[in-house]
């Protein structure tokens, strides 16, 4: 099945769902409110030497954008990409995607800047308020990847598969340069880590009774180029066991012979989900140039009146 092109078309602000826009509201009054209450960052960023009294800060940091960069880029990803990947998932499974990877980013974070702490005796790993939705939006990006991997972004010939490692490697990148750049780096790489274990293991399916996605083209491996997957794949396979457990013994989409999936199984499945990501943007690129159109002969009969 041919995929559409990922351009915006027309129509391209709009379409977004009740979901998306309620939590752009959310990120935007958040960042006013540290801006005019610069004390309630105290409350809401994640500040790890308080985390233990305050330990809503684990959910609330992730809907706090400190800069004004931040919130704009946060906002807009939310809305664009959420439009594609809510109407495949539904919006309970969005919104529990959501608030998961944001939980794990946070509490990864929370580790992280301890462990950072131990090691350097700074204490500015302790209190420097950590903030933000890029964990969440860098997780975004691991489900574009799952859902339309061979898709090419318009003008940079890029497949979407490597959007979140470009993204992980810019970062690294700029870390190198920019100091500020250093605090996303961990919530970034936290993220994306997240999602591609709640995407592989965790996301539960409608249309079956197992969870995840164990597909090949979704492995680890995959996040990285081929000459590097031989040596990927076996430390993989490790974790892939800790996290998998049971799953491989009772995969649904193919009953198991002998606690072993049926072959081919995971690829039917990954072939699927394709589709229906497919069939959706087609879907929504055609409503958008439906609504242009209408609207363009509106304005040609409004003109000749």
């Amino acid at each position: 099945m041919s995929t559409p092109a990922l351009s915006g078309g027309t129509g391209l602000f709009s379409g977004f769902t009740r979901l998306c826009k309620g939590l752009a509201v959310v990120l935007v009054c958040g960042h006013i409110a540290v801006q005019f209450f610069p004390s309630a960052v105290n409350y809401l960023a994640l500040i790890p030497a308080r985390t233990i009294p305050f330990a809503w800060n684990l959910i609330t940091a992730g809907y706090v954008e400190q800069s004004i960069y931040g919130v704009v880029v946060s906002t807009l990803s939310l809305l664009f990409i959420g439009k594609l990947l809510e109407p495949i998932w539904g919006s309970r499974e969005f919104f529990k995607f959501i608030f998961v990877v944001n939980l794990l980013t946070s509490v990864c974070l929370f580790i992280t800047a301890i462990a950072f702490y131990y090691i350097t005796r700074l204490e500015t790993y302790l209190y420097m308020p950590l903030s933000g939705f890029h964990g969440v939006v860098s997780g975004f990006l691991v489900g574009v990847k799952q859902i339309i991997p061979d898709q090419e972004l318009p003008f940079i010939k890029i497949k979407t598969k490597w959007l979140p490692s470009i993204t992980v490697l810019l970062s690294i990148a700029i870390s190198f340069w920019t100091l500020e750049a250093t605090a996303y780096l961990p919530t970034i790489i936290s993220g994306t880590y997240i999602s591609w274990i709640y995407l592989r293991y965790w996301q539960r399916k409608p249309e079956t009774k197992h969870r995840g996605d164990l597909s090949e083209d979704f492995a680890f491996s995959t996040f990285f180029p081929e000459f590097l997957r031989p040596v990927i794949d076996p430390i993989a396979s490790i974790f892939h066991r800790m996290l998998c457990g049971r799953y491989d013994a009772s995969n649904d989409d193919g009953y198991s012979l002998e606690n072993e999936p049926l072959p081919g199984s995971d690829s039917i499945e990954a072939s699927r989900r394709r589709e229906r990501g497919a069939r959706a943007l087609e879907e929504r690129l055609a409503a958008e140039r439906l609504a242009a159109a209408r609207r363009e002969l509106q304005r040609e009969a409004e003109e000749n009146v």
